[in-house]
């Protein structure tokens, strides 16, 4: 399937004749008619989705397999997102772009396993694998019945796969609020109910998802979390954020490396479109499971339904919109950073140097939203340096992006006050090392203007 993108280098359009002149496919009369043969190996008969996708019954089985797996590889490669040395942890939804990515990320384990076999030296490592779904019960009571059965489906999926076994992990939303699973379970709530805005809520629960992904990565000794984020879902994103406000930070959450985190996220399938995922899913008889957990009604779901119109209508929206977006300008984290390790070849070193982003020595920042952990500009977090200590909510309002101060967090003073008692320990301590950090930076400022203990007013 073609990505319509003239910077794509999947090599789904590169096929030239020998005078050097691009393939023309010939026209079909009426727009309904479908080519008789695959229009990339001219030989196979070509699928038919029946989706009303622009080019359903345009490839065959085996091509359109190819080429959605050859997008994944090739961002795999390209940003050393995966090295023989590593470990990985694959967050699991159960939907279909989690389901692809869990498959391909086994199918390139099962490859690394079969060089290493086949090697006189084994001197690579095959890369570990884990799995984690994050049960979300705590947070929507009325869903455990379909939260135990989809729990059961996803240790059935991952038992599946054939060797290299997987660790599964299930992990609970309210884990990041300490061991005690009563007392952890009513701090959720009572923090979610404290939000009385349907869109920051629903923010919120993300944000402690992506905690919960990070703390059950960081204690199994992952060091790589894989999300399944495709095209789709990044071009939603786009728009959301920008209604939201945080375009200074958008440049930072649509890369393919996110390295801000403990564990550095990863984004195998941001060039694939939900479209050929969901395609792929009925091609190879991957099941999916979805839990309407979502809100319905808040400016996340309208944006989705807003870029699937759009899609209805152009075909390449959601690229077009994620490839604008990606023009701004990335953050210095949003790259793996470079390693000697003898383990990791010589060609995926030259490669990282050559596809590694290259980003402004302005776009650096120290201080993160302790909300959504969004880069801050040091303008936004000047104010902290105007509060003492003891006005836990004021520093907590302060440290946040504006975003989070207008959708998650409690306008009147009290109830901001009930809402940071409620916050999991990690997002506190980040707040305490923001301010000191910020302190820290207005005094490195200001020191060619301040007085040294030995010295006297004149």
């Amino acid at each position: 399937m073609a990505c319509n993108s003239s910077g794509c280098e999947s090599g789904c359009y590169d096929r030239e004749k020998d005078n050097g002149s691009k393939i023309v496919d010939d026209a079909v009369s009426g727009g309904g008619n479908h080519e008789s043969v695959c229009v990339k190996c001219k030989c196979n008969a070509p699928m038919t989705f029946g989706d009303g996708g622009f080019d359903d019954g345009r490839f065959c089985a085996d091509c359109f397999r190819n080429n959605v797996f050859g997008k994944f590889r090739l961002a795999v490669t390209s940003h050393a997102m995966i090295t023989p040395s590593d470990n990985v942890l694959v967050a699991f939804s159960g939907g279909s772009s989690s389901r692809v990515s869990l498959q391909f990320v086994h199918e390139l384990q099962i490859k690394a396993l079969k060089n290493y076999e086949a090697s006189r030296d084994r001197s690579l490592p095959v890369f570990g694998v884990g799995v984690a779904f994050v049960d979300e019960t705590a947070a929507f009571p009325a869903l455990s019945p379909e939260m135990i059965d989809a729990i059961e489906w996803v240790r059935y999926t991952v038992s599946c796969l054939s060797p290299p076994a997987k660790d599964l992990h299930v992990v609970p939303v309210e884990s990041i609020f300490g061991s005690d699973s009563l007392d952890a379970r009513d701090r959720l709530l009572k923090l979610l109910d404290s939000v009385p805005d349907d869109t920051g809520k629903e923010d919120l629960l993300l944000h402690l998802k992506m905690l919960s992904l990070q703390k059950v990565a960081a204690e199994n000794g992952y060091n790589r979390l894989v999300l399944g984020s495709c095209t789709s879902r990044i071009a939603s994103h786009v728009l959301t954020a920008t209604v939201k406000g945080r375009g200074y930070s958008l440049s930072a959450d649509i890369q393919h490396v996110d390295a801000r985190w403990k564990v550095p996220i990863v984004l195998p399938l941001r060039d694939c479109v939900r479209l050929e995922i969901t395609r792929l899913c009925l091609l190879d008889g991957l099941k999916t499971v979805e839990l309407a957990c979502r809100s319905q009604c808040g400016i996340n779901d309208l944006v989705s339904s807003f870029v699937a119109l759009l899609q209805e209508e152009n075909p390449s929206r959601e690229c077009t919109i994620v490839r604008t977006a990606a023009k701004l300008t990335p953050f210095y984290f949003n790259k793996i950073p470079e390693t000697d390790d003898s383990n990791v070849p010589m060609a995926t070193q030259r490669r990282l140097k050559r596809f590694n982003l290259k980003y402004d020595g302005s776009m650096t920042t120290e201080a993160f939203c302790p909300i959504c952990n969004g880069p801050l500009n040091r303008s936004d977090s000047s104010e902290l340096d105007t509060f003492e200590e003891g006005q836990e909510s004021d520093v907590l309002y302060a440290a946040c992006c504006s975003s989070c101060r207008f959708q998650i967090l409690p306008q009147d003073g009290s109830s901001l006050e009930q809402f940071s008692s409620f916050l999991p320990d990690h997002m506190i301590s980040q707040v305490k090392h923001q301010k000191v950090d910020s302190q820290a930076y207005l005094r490195e400022k200001i020191k060619d203007c301040l007085l040294l203990d030995d010295e006297e007013v004149v």
